[in-house]
Formats: C-alpha cells, structure tokens, sequence
C-alpha cells in the first residue's frame, strides 16, 4: 500500500483510511497497539482478537480446542516476542 498521509483531528483523534482498514481487515472496535520509537517514529499494529478471527473463519470453526491454544501461542510469540 505505502505511505498514507493522515491529519489530527482537534482532540488529537487520527481516523484511518477506510483503504486502510479494508486491507487489514480492521474493524470498528478492533485494537490497535502505538508505541513510539527511536527518532519519534509513531507505529501502529493491529492486534487481531482471536475469538474474531474464530468466529470469521470456518477453518477456527472447525478447529479443536487443541489447535487453537497453539495457534494463539504461536501469534502471541510473532506479536510479543
């Protein structure tokens, strides 16, 4: 996608492009985690909830309870290290 340009509303809110929402998958009322980093570079991340992500996919549908724990342990490690 590259770079996107967004302006901050009055009360300092930052709304996303819905382009943007649409390539990510984000939805109204999704998590986002900021942090800013060396050289005041602002990040976001989207945090996909994995009960969502259950409820959206077939295939975590029909997934074990088993399966999803790893699953989830696996995303949590790629997100958090």
């Amino acid at each position: 996608m590259g770079q996107v340009v967004l302006r901050v509303g009055k009360k300092g809110a930052i709304y996303l492009p819905k382009r943007v929402m649409e390539e990510l998958g984000i939805e109204p009322g999704d998590v986002l985690v900021m942090r800013v980093t060396e050289g005041s570079k602002v990040v976001l991340e989207f945090v996909p909830d994995p009960l969502t992500l259950a409820i959206k996919s077939k295939k975590w549908a029909r997934t074990s309870v088993e399966d999803f724990e790893r699953e989830s342990e696996k995303e949590q490690e790629e997100l958090y290290g």
